[in-house]
């Protein structure tokens, strides 16, 4: 989708905000936040007023006391990470992926792997809230909680978040476990390894019974990194150098693709490695992909990924890139992929440039057919009568947002198809 924004405005504190918002609402332009753009749906788009946070941006308050930090609401993920770490403290929880704003990760629901601790989003304690009428309301679950409840993950369709207060802790060691391990015995013992490990994910590898494990547990420390070497060669050259030139052959010559993916399962080799969170979570991505993601409750992982690599194999499909699986504990927050469950997560990739269609339509099959949940910031075709059936809280979010947006001036073509109208 390409649309055109009439303006823009880079608001520089909140009182920029409101004042931007206000007169694009007397302008009678529809107002749309955009982040670092990392989202692959049209959530951000509008031919109104784009709002682009780039200068609201740095850590406002820590209140060691309470354990918690509040950052403006441009804040890059990587930057937070950074001057968390400076002042000693840390996220409990984070994906893998740190380019977002803050605004941006929570508002489409962006998560990690956990067995006890959740979604960036479940990571907030309070958060700042400029809504359609231009008033700022600052919701935690003691001040507005019905609005907290769901602007955590609120799609941008409540108002334009302006800071978040986020609950850290002490910075803490993580260790991390990365090996292969057979496609079979990590479906046979997959209840096993996410109760053992406080974070544990896989990727499987299509075309193959292969799979890659990690297992971050905290650790006494102290530090021990990969080695310079160890980290180029698995981090840069065999996940994206060599993944990179193996996708392009792929794209090129299809029916080189189950061939180059067992190789490539292969390739990455067992290793252990300790430090602080965040060079723990995150890895560089540097193969540009499209991506689709289901959440679907946990105890319907296993039969939903078998289902999935029985049509892979069963078509004429060649899938180059590896398929991810995460899990989440129940939340409370109103359109959270795992709000009121315990969740697993399936994504599936493609490399850029490569038709989608077929692939993702047939998995996406599979997914709703598992009470499936499509991540807010990837792709997928569900629409609000399939939505209002997979949230029992679905109507509590629309009741609210026509409360604080009757208007609907932050509405977008993707949140009517997603919310109605």
């Amino acid at each position: 989708m390409s649309v055109r924004a009439a303006r823009e405005a880079t608001p520089a504190s909140r009182d920029e905000l409101v004042a931007a918002i206000r007169g694009a609402r007397e302008d009678g332009l529809k107002v749309k936040p955009v982040g670092s753009g990392h989202s692959f749906t049209a959530a951000a788009a509008t031919d109104g007023l784009l709002v682009r946070p780039d200068l609201l941006t740095g850590i406002r308050d820590i209140d060691r006391e309470a354990g918690t930090v509040t950052v403006e609401a441009g804040t890059p993920l990587k930057r937070l990470n950074v001057a968390l770490a400076r002042e000693g403290l840390s996220l409990t929880n984070m994906g893998d992926i740190m380019e977002q704003t803050v605004s941006g990760a929570v508002s489409t629901g962006t998560h990690g792997t956990g067995r006890e601790s959740a979604s960036i989003a479940a990571q907030i304690t309070a958060l700042e809230l400029v809504t359609a009428d231009g008033r700022v309301l600052t919701c935690s679950k003691d001040e507005n909680p019905d609005v907290f409840a769901a602007a955590r993950t609120g799609l941008g369709a409540l108002g334009v978040i302006s800071a978040i207060t986020f609950a850290v802790e002490p910075v803490f060691f993580l260790q991390a476990r990365e090996e292969p391990m057979a496609f079979d015995r990590v479906t046979a013992e997959f209840d096993q390894l996410v109760t053992e490990n406080e974070h544990f994910e896989f990727y499987w590898f299509p075309h193959t019974d292969n799979c890659t494990t990690k297992r971050n547990n905290r650790s006494v420390g102290p530090a021990a990194p990969p080695g310079a070497i160890s980290a180029f060669v698995e981090d840069e050259l065999l996940s994206n150098g060599l993944f990179q030139v193996a996708n392009s052959l792929g794209r090129a010559v299809p029916a080189t693709i189950p061939a180059v993916a067992k190789l490539s399962s292969k390739a990455l080799s067992a290793r252990t490695y300790t430090d602080i969170p965040y060079k723990v979570f995150t890895s560089p991505r540097r193969v540009r992909f499209v991506e689709m993601e289901y959440a679907v409750p946990r105890e319907a992982l296993v039969e939903t990924l078998r289902e999935l690599k029985s049509m892979i194999e069963r078509s004429s499909l060649r899938v180059s890139f590896p398929v991810e699986v995460r899990t989440a504990p129940a939340d409370d927050i109103t359109l959270s992929t795992a709000s009121g469950r315990e969740s697993a997560y399936i994504a599936v990739h493609l490399y850029k440039g490569t038709p989608v269609r077929g692939y993702f339509s047939a998995a996406e099959e599979i997914f709703t057919a598992h009470e499936g949940r499509p991540h807010w910031g990837k792709l997928h075709t569900r629409d609000a009568a399939y939505l209002a059936g997979a949230y029992p809280r679905f109507g509590e979010f629309t009741a609210l947002r026509d409360r604080l947006d009757p208007d609907r001036l932050f509405g977008n073509p993707y949140l009517r198809r997603v919310l109605g109208d």
